[in-house]
């Protein structure tokens, strides 16, 4: 089930909050994990029994890493297991098809004969609810926070439906004490989360969508390729995955509000970046912050010399790239910014100071991501890398047919408009202005997300045709 459908918006969403207001607060939980269940149920069918157990294992397991009376070699024997199982579940279910294509193509090659090809349907949300089991464990066997011997409040933790398929990644030591039953204020926390929500839903339908069939058609495998062209697509999937994905975790921070939930924040103006390392400060934050607590760190960080120091980011960036998704698109992609991190921290680019020359790192940084996106986008390195030439060495012929006909008035105006984030100021980020913003500009903002971007995202909602969040397939 998707927030930008009318299911959610005008059947689910509604009871949900209903049921919520008119039970009492100690229900939260209950009421919660029960809808998580029915939502996850309602999209990923079967799949539910894969969450439910991993979910019993590392409750299990995570109780027995407190055990004071163990000792720490056990411990961590425990840890290993449980983490060596998470990533497992998710290694078996996300990467044995593209792993046994590999394989496949390799003995052909060696002329070894023909291998079995696995062919897996991907759970929803697979790498999030894995990565959210991991922080658990973790920051239990650290002692950052307590085991959860409550299992109601462990599913809750896990299995909360608003960011349960595309994040925020949410760690376990960020919200464990929101977990326990504390008074509530309902009516404030709606009039807070509302707002919030109806942004998202606006990047979504009105941004995101309108602009998708213009990336589809210039990134559509076969289809001729000019300068033109090429830029037209790249910018429109880089504008689509910005609002599509911001515009999720807006949704996923409001809806989370609303229950009573703080989530962190998961966008900061990311294409206002003056260089890679000050983008990734910016986007999907809460998986940086992730990869740096549970694998940069741990690698050593920077502490053990510049060497090693490369071999980590760029060790991190491979990791961040195959997360996204198992094919050699998202690793090249991976590999992409994880070179250009290297280069910044080698030289000192990303070191200095954000207000120098920002208005020539600004667009240099953001031609650079735009490169990268070709990559994620792309069928094939083939195609990444064909797309990627004819926008730095001129082919002429202006738009092709596909492409003419996708951008239309309307979608052309969007593009056009939604391009304008660029020239924003780095501090206003909008989300976290409706959050916690004072004085007339927040109040204003809050004004237009709930009377004029929601009345106008549900009209779209309820003619337009079913279109999944990107980050649905990760």
């Amino acid at each position: 089930m998707s927030f930008a459908t009318p299911m959610f918006l005008w059947v689910f969403l509604p009871a949900l909050l209903l049921t919520y207001w008119l039970l009492p607060a100690r229900w939260r939980g209950g009421v919660v994990s029960a809808a998580s269940m029915l939502f996850y149920t309602w999209g990923g069918g079967p799949f539910i029994a894969l969450l439910l157990g991993c979910i019993a294992v590392n409750f299990v397991v995570g109780i027995a890493v407190a055990a004071p009376q163990r000792s720490q070699a056990w411990r961590r024997r425990l840890l290993l297991l449980a983490v060596g199982f998470d990533l497992g579940v998710l290694a078996v279910w996300k990467y044995a098809d593209f792993a046994s294509r590999q394989v496949h193509a390799l003995a052909d090659v060696l002329g070894a004969g023909s291998t079995p090809v696995v062919s897996l349907a991907l759970p929803i949300g697979i790498s999030f609810f894995t990565f959210h089991h991991i922080s658990y464990i973790v920051d239990v066997y650290r002692g950052s926070k307590p085991a959860q011997r409550n299992l109601l409040r462990f599913v809750t933790y896990i299995a909360m439906f608003p960011q349960l398929i595309a994040g925020p990644i949410v760690r376990y030591h960020e919200i464990s004490d929101q977990l326990d039953d504390v008074p509530r204020h309902r009516v404030d926390d709606f009039v807070a989360g509302f707002p919030r929500f109806a942004l998202g839903l606006a990047k979504k339908v009105v941004v995101a969508d309108t602009v998708a069939p213009i990336a589809d058609a210039g990134f559509a495998t076969g289809a001729p390729l000019t300068t033109a062209t090429a830029w037209v697509a790249a910018l429109a999937y880089t504008m689509q995955i910005y609002f599509d994905f911001s515009g999720y975790s807006d949704m996923a921070i409001g809806l989370a509000r609303m229950l009573g939930f703080t989530f962190p924040e998961n966008f900061a103006r990311p294409y206002s970046a003056v260089s890679i390392t000050d983008f990734w400060r910016r986007w999907h934050m809460s998986l940086s912050r992730w990869f740096r607590d549970y694998v940069y760190i741990p690698l050593g960080g920077n502490r053990r010399g510049g060497a090693r120091t490369y071999l980590n980011l760029l060790v991190v960036f491979v990791l961040t790239g195959f997360w996204h998704g198992a094919a050699w698109t998202f690793l090249a992609w991976g590999l992409y910014h994880g070179a250009w991190l290297v280069v910044e921290r080698a030289s000192g680019y990303g070191r200095s100071d954000s207000a120098r020359l920002e208005w020539l790192r600004r667009p240099v940084t953001f031609v650079i991501v735009v490169f990268g996106w070709v990559l994620f986008r792309a069928d094939s390195i083939g195609q990444a890398a064909a797309m990627m030439k004819v926008m730095v060495v001129p082919v002429g012929g202006g738009l092709t047919d596909r492409v003419a006909v996708a951008l239309t008035h309307e979608r052309s105006v969007v593009l056009a408009l939604s391009l304008l984030v660029l020239l924003m100021p780095r501090d206003v980020v909008l989300g976290r202005l409706i959050d916690a913003g004072r004085g007339a500009r927040a109040t204003a903002l809050r004004l237009a997300s709930s009377w004029v971007a929601a009345p106008l995202a549900g009209m779209l909602v309820a003619v337009g045709s079913l279109s999944p969040f990107l980050y649905f397939q990760f």
